[in-house]
């Protein structure tokens, strides 16, 4: 890039970003979250088209998702040390060709691969582009407006790659899943290269060591608690690889504690933990990521293997969810203003927890109309509402050199959550579908999915207890906020503090 007096402004004073450079960092995070969802749909073509187990079509999802979100710290302290933009540029990239690749994939072992290679990039890509929206946007009103619109394509990208999925596998076919992933990642690296500025010199940290040592010992042992959650649904909780796999997976997870307290720059520093309400705010997030991913995992589940519904009318089922979540998101900051990010973050849970109780009533003879419309719009708008709040408290409050660390720790621990969350509603599902065997087997099925989404109201209702402990470990970013915008505006951006 030529440097002109014009760019070095728009490095050096990044307040006012074009709305276009926004968009591309969040058409990333759209790509990313597309990619967790858009096999859902595509899943039994795939597993035909590949040879696949019914094993096998689990890692599908899960070698993208674990992947992804082992690897975002890795990824948010890359970005700080190495520069925001050039991560960015090199996740997209990797991510591109990986989706095109597992698109050509002929055999299981190639689309596993393939799909681990993905996540490696989205592990990349989330942790620099949310940093990088945090630093082109002061807080304030503007940084409110910036999270909406980063919530609502976070949450709408679930819904759209169920509904994108479902157009491919009716249309060209399964591969095109995969390939109309990469050709969009193709699109956002070319926009992000001509439109996201450049990362200032000082943006780029002291070169510290990367703690390769802690990402390996925490992805193999996350991989292992998720073989373990995957594996107890088919063979039982006293199964000795289903033992071993847990007894693998805590010697691994304590050997990353140990590793982070002798490393020089651990991957997951202490001071992180303890810097305002980041520490409940990602506890709060896991729970959450853990009913998102489920919701599309089961609904189109449901839909097609109990209603019937095609993969196409699957897919379009979810515009409502789609819509439900972009009016959350876009509603948050005006929320937040109004009754406070607290009361804000609470309704947002509430509002989800309600929808799924009502969808933990579905029948097996029920229509989309009677008994799926009115619980996915109140989980969707929810969602919206509740992602914008927690992903503010989660980035703020930190040193502006942690910033792509937290932006990796806060997708951390919704794709974690989200993969644990899913192993775990997986097991019971099965369980319960198990004990219904008596019943005809779409009934059967609809009692693994009811149950699936009572524990998933619960988990909000964890979620939601866990909020004053949010609000009293909030505190105000203590960053300059232009004279032209009141404090009591600054104070009541949901990125700012939870009250």
């Amino acid at each position: 890039m030529h440097a002109t007096p014009s760019a070095d402004r728009r490095t050096a004073a990044p307040a006012a970003p074009a709305a276009t450079t926004l968009a591309a960092l969040a058409a990333a995070q759209f790509a990313v979250t597309l990619s967790t969802s858009i096999v859902n749909v595509a899943l039994p073509a795939v597993r035909d088209g590949v040879g696949l187990s019914d094993a096998g079509m689990s890692w599908v999802v899960n070698a993208y998702g674990l992947a992804f979100g082992a690897l975002l710290l890795l990824g948010g302290r890359a970005a700080d040390l190495l520069g925001r933009r050039r991560v960015l540029t090199a996740g997209l990239a990797l991510f591109a060709v990986a989706a095109v690749a597992a698109g050509l994939a002929v055999a299981p072992w190639m689309l596993v691969t393939a799909r681990t290679a993905q996540g490696v990039g989205a592990a990349a890509i989330a942790p620099a582009a949310l940093s990088l929206v945090m630093r082109l946007h002061p807080p304030g009103p503007a940084r409110a407006r910036a999270l909406g619109v980063w919530g609502a394509v976070s949450g709408a990208g679930g819904a759209a790659g169920v509904l994108l999925g479902g157009i491919l596998t009716e249309g060209p076919g399964w591969p095109w899943v995969f390939h109309a992933s990469g050709i969009g990642a193709a699109a956002v690296l070319a926009a992000t290269v001509r439109l996201v500025p450049a990362d200032p010199k000082e943006a780029a940290g002291p070169r510290s060591r990367l703690d390769v040592a802690g990402s390996l010992t925490v992805t193999s042992g996350l991989v292992a608690l998720v073989y373990g959650l995957t594996a107890a649904g088919r063979s039982g909780w006293t199964d000795p690889l289903v033992l071993g796999s847990f007894g693998a997976a805590a010697v691994l997870l304590a050997l990353f504690v140990r590793v982070e307290r002798r490393h020089p720059a651990p991957l997951l520093p202490s001071r992180l933990l303890s810097s305002g309400a980041v520490g409940p705010a990602n506890l709060v997030m896991a729970l959450l990521g853990a009913v998102w991913v489920g919701l599309f995992f089961f609904l189109p589940l449901y839909q097609q293997q109990v209603l019937g519904a095609g993969p196409l009318e699957a897919g379009l089922s979810q515009l409502p969810l789609a819509a439900a979540n972009v009016l959350g998101s876009g509603l948050a900051p005006v929320l937040a203003r109004r009754i406070g990010p607290h009361r804000t973050l609470l309704a947002g849970l509430a509002a989800q927890a309600a929808g799924f109780l009502w969808l933990a009533r579905i029948p097996a003879d029920g229509t989309f109309l009677a008994h799926l419309l009115g619980p996915v719009l109140l989980v969707g708008a929810g969602l919206g509402v509740a992602f914008v709040q927690l992903t503010g408290s989660a980035v703020s409050g930190v040193e502006p050199a942690d910033a792509g660390l937290a932006g990796g720790l806060v997708n951390t621990t919704r794709q974690i959550g989200g993969a644990v969350g899913l192993a775990v509603l997986g097991t019971l599902a099965a369980a319960r579908t198990h004990a219904a065997s008596d019943l005809p087997h779409t009934a059967a099925l609809t009692e693994g999915y009811r149950g699936a989404f009572l524990l998933s109201a619960a988990v909000l209702g964890v979620a939601a207890s866990l909020t004053p402990l949010l609000a009293r470990r909030a505190r105000p970013v203590r960053e300059t906020v232009p004279a032209t915008h009141p404090s009591p505006a600054a104070a009541s951006c949901p990125s700012s503090r939870i009250r």
